[in-house]
């Protein structure tokens, strides 16, 4: 593919200051089953390309589901003349240096390959995981699911890079929802579709795994006569399961530097960040260590480089409480002045890459679980997400959670049912006082989290050890 691709760009015939081709193409499987019964069975392939062109420090984007001369050529000369019209009115003239010539090779690490099932097989495993769950007749519904990916990618550009990058992923999920008379309640594997990584089978080969599954479903019932998340402000203990969605929410996306220069605000929003913040602003406690790190084996966004060929790094993104970088690209670090990282990304090949978080990560502490808990005279232990809400600016939030534990001198004591809690971003941050070790870290993925017009719903990674939050507005679902 590099050599036709190469070909290709040596053979236009377009006055350009500089051309890039990203081809795509994807295999992806999404298998569902509920209460037993197969809902969806479905296997896609799609494959094109995204031309980029440069004219007087401006892009011009074009896509294409051909990837003959005929049909690339074409796609460059539309690129060609968008940049070419759009130039007249940039807002940053970009040049050459905001893509570098990069050359390289990226392959997810797997052990067993996504054909080494069938799809009877899986199937067959989904309605296993569907009867499991269902522990007791008040277990009202039952859910599984498997999705599966394998995608390449072809990176070359006028200017001589040659990056190629295979990704394989499978993410599975499986819950279910008890019912007793009025009161329902939800109980899922560590919150919906958390469960993504890159990897073959091997990522389901757990030797726990149906204990897990049944114990979901106990979870579930054990809702059901569970007390009232109470209303009160006390020490909250997140689960790593957790913090992957408060990671996400209020870190990530402020963080996203075209956010921040108001390019998003029109649909997903803006950031309380400004850019005179970095370097400045002290985001949370001194415990608070932000990376963003896509060189983690099998975390669910890890790459060598990003969709426009920048090297991917692992940096710090918040150091000992400090707001040190933006995640942004090389083109937005150049409009903003302040320092990024490699997260130009794409959903597929027609879409153009936009800043993107990928994997970010609270590096470990060193306090282990038990010396959390025993430390703590009364709190609330929370895990996996259920709803969350959070304003356009990233600064007032409200997350809701499955299932929690009150804590009493020291001890896990009773289950919560509707667990609540809300803050705002620095207030929060600031509460951190107490962070896991290694051995409560833990890392989840999500395919959906979405931004940019047209919509691009993109992998992202998050890795966490349980956290202490102190005198946080915690409250029940009445509230």
């Amino acid at each position: 593919m590099w050599s036709e691709l190469t070909k290709a760009i040596a053979k236009f015939d377009i006055p350009a200051d500089w051309i890039g081709i990203r081809a795509v193409k994807e295999t992806a499987s999404n298998r569902y089953v509920r209460d037993g019964i197969p809902q969806a069975n479905g296997k896609s392939t799609t494959e094109g390309a995204m031309i980029e062109v440069l004219v007087n420090g401006c892009l011009g984007y074009a896509a294409t589901n051909s990837l003959e001369f005929a049909s690339l050529e074409a796609t460059a000369q539309i690129a060609y003349k968008q940049a070419l019209a759009a130039s007249k009115w940039w807002i940053y003239p970009f040049q050459e240096t905001e893509r570098p010539k990069v050359v390289g090779e990226y392959n997810s690490p797997y052990l067993e390959p996504l054909d080494a099932l069938s799809p009877g097989e899986i199937n067959d495993l989904l309605v296993r995981m569907c009867r499991t769950l269902k522990v007791h007749e008040k277990i009202v519904q039952t859910t599984a699911s498997i999705s599966t990916s394998e995608r390449e990618s072809w990176f070359v550009s006028s200017n001589g890079s040659e990056v190629y990058q295979k990704f394989i992923s499978l993410g599975s999920n499986y819950g279910a929802i008890a019912q007793d008379g009025a009161i329902v309640q939800q109980r899922t594997n560590n919150g919906w579709q958390a469960h993504c990584y890159q990897g073959g089978w091997e990522l389901l080969r757990q030797e726990n795994l149906w204990q897990r599954v049944q114990q979901v479903g106990e979870q579930a019932i054990e809702l059901l006569t569970a007390a009232e998340c109470p209303n009160i402000r006390t020490n909250l203990v997140l689960a790593p399961d957790q913090m992957m969605l408060q990671i996400h929410e209020s870190i990530g996306h402020p963080l996203e530097i075209d956010r921040i220069l108001g390019d998003e605000r029109n649909y997903a929003g803006g950031s309380f960040v400004t850019t005179d913040d970095f370097g400045q602003l002290v985001y949370g406690s001194p415990l608070m260590n932000i990376t963003f790190d896509p060189t983690v084996p099998g975390e669910y966004a890890s790459y060598a480089f990003d969709d426009t060929g920048a090297v991917a790094t692992r940096e710090y993104v918040i150091k000992e409480g400090v707001l040190k970088r933006g995640l942004g690209s090389l083109e937005s670090q150049v409009r903003a002045g302040i320092p990024g990282v490699a997260c130009a990304r794409a959903c597929s090949w027609n879409r153009p890459a936009i800043d993107r978080m990928a994997n970010l990560n609270l590096e470990p502490g060193n306090a282990t679980f038990d010396e959390i808990i025993s430390g703590i005279e009364h709190g609330v232990y929370m895990e996996s997400n259920r709803s969350w809400s959070i304003d356009d600016r990233r600064y007032k939030f409200q997350f809701g959670c499955e299932y929690a534990k009150l804590i009493e001198n020291g001890q896990l004591t009773k289950t919560l049912r509707n667990p609540n809690y809300r803050a705002t971003t620095p207030e929060f941050w600031h509460s951190l006082i107490k962070v896991g070790d290694t051995h409560s870290w833990q890392m989840y993925g999500t395919p959906y989290c979405g931004k940019g017009e047209p919509n691009q719903a993109i992998w992202v990674g998050h890795g966490s050890p349980v956290c202490v939050f102190a005198d946080i507005e915690v409250f029940g679902g009445g509230s």
